[in-house]
């Protein structure tokens, strides 16, 4: 039987073992043309070998393929992200969901989003900087259950989530679109096959990529909005324009947000701790353009230290997304999409919050996250048994302890036409601690 399998692009014959290595190579728009000849060479040697006839003296590999044409490459090639599927109709959050209505305190409302699948990191794959990758795949996986709009168009409307490498040629993808020219610059345009690490920007720019509304907001002290991606309605005055986003690399080797947190193993993190002690105040602040964040800017601004984050995603699960009314009802699961949730060194998926009221009378939220550091089959086997799972999953205000926080949501609906030119700038909304 023949096992062999035809490339997208150039319909070489070739065994499947090879098929990745070689369509891959049409991703490569800056090869010589030596190295060129060389593939090609390559592979009418193994075409000879495998008895396969050589393609036609009229092929030749393209230096430049089209975008259509790398992305019905990347479609045929990619192949779903393997994953513990957890034995039950609604999965993790049904279980958790149980748990919750179990719980003997009834002074407690809890919002859920609907359905997640649980990535865990792997250590022969993607342990230690592979968190990003498998906190979008969380986010990826709700959105293909709950939005049809947006089933249809992620990863081709593959209807599945893809594995780790494939996330990697999406996000170039999205790039050579023009979705964040400041991270493509950052990352050289290239990230597939690393080990980078990557955070809500990059989040966004897959998600924008197909059309999704992703947003971003920021939570950190004053000392440093200015070092957001941007900050709408800043008190600086007057704002400076950073002309040369790599005038900002330079002064402290960071890219919006997210590489704040990814100095934070370097030695520059020195100076940002500098800044938040008071030891300096002069700063420059690079604003971006501007996206609808409306729904961010009606929260609440001001309250005490971490608890302003806490509100935000109290309100943004319960703000015109529930199913059914709060009232009387000890767990709702709303119509929001998970959050990809950033701080210094990690990142993680916020699934809902709780919200009960102390005996003293005083408000408590816990915000209850999936981790991809956890093993997916000890999170079912504490729901299942309903024991050790609040150590898993919840996180207190007091478990807040990291100076900034960074969150990306997904808004209902799929931009077109100018909003979608508009998304391709990365921005994002400042809220003080």
């Amino acid at each position: 039987m023949d096992s062999s399998v035809n490339c997208p692009f150039c319909h070489l014959t070739l065994p499947p073992s090879q098929l990745q290595r070689h369509a891959n190579s049409h991703f490569d728009e800056d090869d010589g043309v030596a190295e060129k000849d060389e593939q090609l060479a390559r592979d009418l040697e193994l075409a000879q070998q495998l008895s396969i006839p050589p393609p036609s003296s009229t092929f030749t590999l393209q230096e430049n393929n089209t975008m259509d044409e790398k992305i019905s490459c990347l479609i045929a090639l990619q192949y779903r992200s393997s994953f513990y599927h957890v034995k039950s109709p609604g999965g993790l959050i049904s279980l958790l969901s149980n748990c919750f209505e179990l719980d003997a305190d009834t002074d407690t409302t809890v919002l859920l989003s609907g359905y997640v699948d649980h990535f865990q990191s792997l250590a022969s794959e993607d342990a230690g900087w592979g968190c990003g990758w498998r906190n979008i795949q969380m986010l990826s996986s709700h959105l293909l259950s709950h939005r049809h709009d947006a089933s249809e168009l992620l990863f081709g409307g593959s209807g599945f989530v893809p594995d780790i490498p494939f996330l990697q040629r999406w996000l170039e993808i999205a790039w050579e679109k023009g979705f964040d020219a400041l991270g493509s610059h950052h990352f050289n345009n290239s990230v597939y096959g690393s080990k980078h690490w990557i955070g809500t920007t990059e989040c966004a720019a897959i998600f924008r990529s197909f059309g999704l509304r992703a947003r971003i907001v920021d939570f950190g002290p004053k000392e440093l909005q200015s070092f957001f991606l941007s900050v709408p309605g800043t008190s600086l005055t007057p704002p400076v324009v950073i002309a040369n986003a790599s005038d900002k690399r330079k002064a402290f080797q960071v890219y919006g947000p997210m590489d704040r947190y990814l100095v934070g193993r370097n030695s520059d993190v020195s100076q940002l701790d500098s800044i938040v002690n008071g030891q300096s105040q002069s700063s420059t602040n690079y604003v971006a353009g501007g996206s609808d964040h409306s729904m961010a800017n009606r929260f609440p601004r001001k309250k005490e230290g971490h608890q302003v984050l806490l509100d935000w995603v109290w309100n943004y699960f319960s703000e015109e997304s529930l199913t059914t009314s709060v009232q009387n009802r000890q767990v709702v699961i709303t119509n929001r999409v998970p959050l990809y949730f950033q701080h210094d060194g990690h990142s993680r998926t916020i699934v809902g919050i709780q919200f009960r009221r102390q005996q003293n009378g005083v408000p408590q939220y816990n915000l209850l996250i999936l981790d991809p550091a956890h093993r997916t089959v000890a999170l079912e086997r504490s729901l299942r048994e309903n024991a050790g799972w609040k150590k898993l999953i919840k996180r207190g205000a007091h478990t807040l302890k990291k100076p900034q926080y960074q969150l990306c949501y997904i808004d209902p609906g799929i931009a077109i036409g100018e909003e979608m030119e508009q998304l391709k700038k990365i921005d994002s909304v400042f809220i003080e601690f």
